[in-house]
């Protein structure tokens, strides 16, 4: 019996590549444009699509590869793919959530430490000499015990707000609706409220055209010039023009950013500030958590190929027409 065929975008590790050729007849592409390139038989034998790109998946590219019914994307974030175009074609999206919650939040928590206690400048302090030249440090300031907002009370969200309460911080958040939380953990129903409400904001919101710009200039300024913003989400949910006028007037503490609306070559004028920590969107990115992403990503496809019920599924309807 043949195998399934399938095209995955982007770029495999070789326990990915081996495990999908195995089971599918697999059409590698470097990216969502390079569809088109493709033999047409090729992109009409193509039942399903491994998708690990952050590059624009529109409907366009979509009718490119008729007979698909599933984009299985490789990450928990899934703006890349325009769902609802997927939707009016039949095509169910998957994602690879909960495996990732850990990583991403442990690394929130590691940059809102860095920035509070200058843990980058006090490397520098060392390696430069200024340590035997000039000294103590200055003093920074208070990590625990502050007033901490998670702006997405999502999985990440709730795995950062757990860390931080035992850091003995006042938590509060903002979502949709009130969740299941402990008593004395506060909701806000917008950003802006949760932003003048906390010393430290974290970003984890879901990206898409919902959330764009979501941390405007107004939440930013609400912020103040204690507060510091920490983006553990995507780059398009911050209005970066306005980030970078608070983080150049010294109207906000400072900020620590995973993501940016260009990557990898984020705005030049983040390089000249010395009071943001910048990261090149590892969240997720040790090689335990990035294996489990590629086996749900694996398991999806799988489960489609069969019939099965799928694990994961971001679309209203998770069985194809």
């Amino acid at each position: 019996m043949s195998k399934p065929a399938i095209i995955a975008i982007g770029h495999y590790d070789d326990i990915s590549r081996d495990r999908m050729t195995d089971r599918f007849e697999v059409t590698w592409v470097d990216a969502p444009a390079d569809l088109g390139d493709l033999p047409d038989a090729t992109r009409a034998a193509a039942l399903s699509l491994a998708f690990h790109s952050h590059d624009p998946m529109g409907g366009d590219l979509m009718d490119l590869v008729p007979n698909v019914g599933l984009i299985a994307n490789f990450g928990v974030g899934y703006d890349a793919i325009d769902v609802d175009a997927a939707e009016a074609r039949n095509i169910v999206v998957t994602n690879t959530p909960d495996v990732l919650n850990d990583d991403v939040a442990d690394l929130g928590v590691g940059l809102y430490l860095a920035l509070r206690r200058g843990v980058i400048e006090g490397d520098r302090w060392v390696r430069s000499g200024d340590w035997a030249r000039e000294g103590t440090m200055p003093l920074k300031t208070k990590a625990s015990g502050r007033r901490v907002g998670i702006l997405g009370m999502g999985r990440v969200g709730r795995e950062l707000a757990d860390r931080l309460a035992a850091f003995k911080c006042e938590v509060h958040y903002q979502s949709r609706r009130p969740k299941d939380t402990p008593p004395d953990w506060v909701f806000h129903a917008d950003a802006t409220s949760l932003a003048a409400a906390c010393d430290a904001l974290f970003v984890t919101v879901v990206g898409g055209p919902e959330t764009e710009g979501m941390v405007s200039a107004e939440v930013i300024e609400a912020l103040g010039a204690e507060g510091v913003l920490i983006n553990m989400a995507r780059g398009s949910v911050i209005d970066e023009e306005a980030l970078i006028d608070a983080l150049q007037a010294g109207t906000i503490a400072g900020a620590a950013l995973d993501v940016f609306l260009r990557e990898p070559d984020p705005d030049q004028r983040f390089l000249g500030l010395d009071n943001v920590i910048l990261q090149p969107h590892q969240g997720s990115a040790t090689q335990e958590t990035r294996a489990a992403m590629a086996l749900l990503q694996f398991r999806n496809l799988a489960c489609y190929a069969d019939g099965a019920p799928l694990p994961t599924c971001v679309t209203k309807v998770c069985t194809p027409a």
